[in-house]
């Protein structure tokens, strides 16, 4: 690894020649490596699944809790523990709070087809009674959730995502002059992938939207990474749902969790929240489809994890394993790049770290560093439709592997990096 950044700003051509060189001359000692990495996915590591083996067995025979038997039928709104811990989590109370399966996006996806087919205010405020309806997305922002989109047949519209959140200004002027806009989605603490977390101020504006908007306009947010913290003490989020009493707009907020990076990711708990209408209302929909979710898997986690308490002291331990992750990361690109390559975040919590490389260059980076054997997310994978009209964003998800297998896998990114800015120089 170099002991100094390259450094390409006023460069002769002659010099920049030079360095092309050295530097693809150790991008092909890379590729004879054979690796076969991969910085795709954000999902947690083996050694963070541990953390929550003793779910197996732990309720021991005792399926007792505010409910009757959990093994037996029962409802769609989940046991009262589940609800009230999803309550802590979301800053809502229990009674706003239905807690579910293993998955928050089956939530996210019926919420959506609910209020494309049914509406939330009666048949007329259905948004499929509009062709044109639009959903406004920060971007950068989170490939599922315009598969949802896609899939239900929704347009989206974009707009810049600040350090602080979406910019609101722009949020506000499409709510008040297009009429065609029926939402707004968004990820409000550690946003993936860039980790914002939305100001206060930006957090009391989303609540606003619901009295400068028609009635039928709602807004999703995503609070996966509402407890997965990389630092201590932790970036604190602004409480929604306070706000949105204050502006008498809760019937507009619609808020999202799960376990998926606290527990097992494929046998957790999901909640979502909203006002106690919007939320019995939506029960009537959804019964269609299911009788009930797993109170026995409910019952396990509100065992393991009674309390908000429980959860912070949990997720602790998640940080010690993740935080290292993130560090070399950072620090191999503070060695390796400066301003001349491309710009990155210094995430809090979350689960990501965004790159923006120097425009139209994203594609070749991650095609040079799937060469070299490491394999990135695809170029324009967090804005709708895969376009990133800049070709300058890369998502990077330094969780699930070895830290040895990162370390390598950025050292190989870097070097891309490297080399494709300065092949568009030379």
């Amino acid at each position: 690894m170099p002991t100094t950044k390259l450094q390409i700003s006023n460069q002769s051509p002659e010099t920049l020649k030079v360095l092309q060189a050295e530097v693809q001359q150790r991008y092909q000692q890379l590729q004879s490596e054979g690796l076969s990495l991969d910085l795709t996915r954000g999902k947690p590591a083996s050694d963070q699944l541990d953390l929550s083996n003793k779910l197996d067995g732990i309720l021991e025979g005792d399926y007792s809790c505010a409910d009757p038997d959990v093994r037996n039928y029962g409802t769609v709104w989940g046991i009262p523990e589940a609800r009230q811990l999803g309550a802590e989590i979301l800053g809502t109370s229990a009674e706003e709070v239905m807690a579910a399966g293993n998955a928050s996006l089956t939530l996210m996806f019926f919420t959506v087809l609910y209020h494309m087919q049914h509406g939330c205010n009666g048949p007329d405020s259905a948004w499929s009674k509009n062709p044109n309806a639009k959903m406004i997305f920060p971007v950068p922002g989170y490939d599922r959730h315009f598969t949802i989109c896609e899939t239900l047949g929704l347009d989206m519209v974009t707009v810049p995502m600040n350090d602080d959140g979406p910019d609101m200004d722009a949020v506000e002027e499409l709510v008040r002059t297009d009429p065609d806009i029926i939402g707004l989605w968004g990820v409000p603490k550690y946003s993936n992938p860039t980790g914002c977390v939305y100001s206060a101020e930006t957090i009391d504006r989303i609540a606003a939207l619901g009295k400068i908007a028609k009635p039928n306009l709602k807004v999703l947010l995503d609070n996966a990474y509402a407890v997965h913290d990389l630092t201590d003490p932790a970036r604190q989020l602004a409480n929604i749902a306070d706000a949105a009493r204050r502006h008498d707009s809760l019937d507009s907020i619609w808020q999202f969790a799960s376990t998926s990076k606290v527990t097992f990711s494929g046998s957790g708990i999901s909640w979502i929240a909203s006002s106690p209408e919007n939320l019995q209302d939506f029960a009537k929909y959804i019964v269609a489809a299911f009788i009930g979710f797993d109170r026995v898997n409910q019952l396990r986690h509100v065992r393991m994890l009674p309390n908000l308490e429980a959860v912070t002291a949990h997720m602790a331990k998640h940080r010690d394993l993740l935080r290292p992750k993130f560090d070399v990361v950072l620090e191999t690109l503070g060695n390796e790049l400066n301003e001349d390559f491309g710009t990155w975040n210094q995430p809090e919590g979350g689960y990501f770290l965004s790159f923006d490389s120097n425009p139209g260059l994203a594609s070749t980076i991650i095609a040079l560093a799937a060469d070299a054997g490491v394999k990135l997310t695809p170029a324009g994978s967090a804005f709708p439709y895969k376009q990133d009209l800049q070709d300058c964003n890369i998502r990077l998800a330094p969780t699930a592997p070895p830290l040895a297998e990162i370390t390598k896998a950025i050292e190989v990114f870097a070097v891309c990096v490297q080399l494709a800015t300065l092949n568009s120089l030379v």
